[in-house]
C-alpha cells in the first residue's frame, strides 16, 4: 500500500475537470463521480457510492470556495447558499455564486468554459486497497468543495453556470448534459 499525500492541514483533496456552462448566478453540477478513476501519485483512486452519505447527513457546514483558498469563499452549506445531495451517478452541488468582484469573474469564467472542474477536499474515514496501488475511498469526512481553475485530478465531474432556480437538480443536470452533448 502507497500511503496517500495529505497537506500540512491534514487533508485530502482532489478534482475533477468536466466543464459546462450557460448564463447565470448559479453554479452546479458534480464535485466527485463514483467508480472514475484518477491517478493520484504512485496510485489510482476510484470513489465507491455513499462514500459522502455520512458526512452529508452529519450536518456539518461544509464550504464552497476556489482552488481550496478559505480566503476565496463562495458559499456554504450552513447559510443554505451552497446544496450538496449524493445520487447514483456522484456528488452533486448547487451554489448561489455571490454578487462580488470573486463571484462575477468566477461566472465570466464558466460562461466561457474556462474553468478545469471541481474537487474536494477530505479526511478518509474508510478506506480499501484491493491492490498495492488502487485505493477505494468508501466514507469521507467532506470538509469542502472547490471550483479548480486548472489542472483537476478527477475528469469525470462538471460544472454549469445557470439563472433560474428548478426544484429538481438531477433532472436539471441530466438535460444539462444531453444539450452539452448534442451541441458538441
Amino acid at each position: 500500500m502507497i500511503s496517500p499525500a495529505r497537506f500540512p492541514d491534514g487533508l485530502e483533496r482532489r478534482a475533477a475537470a468536466e466543464i459546462r456552462a450557460a448564463a447565470g448566478r448559479r453554479l452546479e453540477g458534480y464535485v466527485a463521480t463514483f467508480g472514475a478513476e484518477a491517478r493520484v501519485g504512485q496510485f489510482t483512486e476510484i470513489i465507491a457510492p455513499g462514500a459522502f452519505a455520512a458526512s452529508l447527513t452529519a450536518g456539518r457546514d461544509v464550504l464552497a470556495l476556489v482552488d481550496h483558498d478559505a480566503g476565496r469563499l463562495l458559499a456554504r452549506t450552513s447559510s443554505g447558499t451552497l446544496r450538496l445531495a449524493e445520487d447514483s451517478r456522484g456528488l452533486a452541488f448547487d451554489l448561489d455564486v455571490p454578487d462580488t468582484s470573486l463571484g462575477r469573474d468566477i461566472l465570466a469564467l464558466a460562461e466561457r468554459r474556462d474553468l478545469g472542474g471541481m474537487s474536494f477536499g477530505f479526511r478518509a474515514t474508510a478506506e480499501a486497497w484491493p491492490a498495492r496501488d488502487r485505493r477505494e475511498l468508501r466514507a469521507v469526512d467532506l470538509i469542502e468543495v472547490s471550483v479548480v481553475l486548472a489542472f483537476p485530478a478527477y475528469g469525470q465531474t462538471s460544472i454549469a453556470a445557470r439563472s433560474r432556480p428548478d426544484d429538481n437538480l438531477v433532472l436539471r443536470l441530466r438535460r444539462l448534459r444531453l444539450i452539452a452533448e448534442a451541441g458538441a
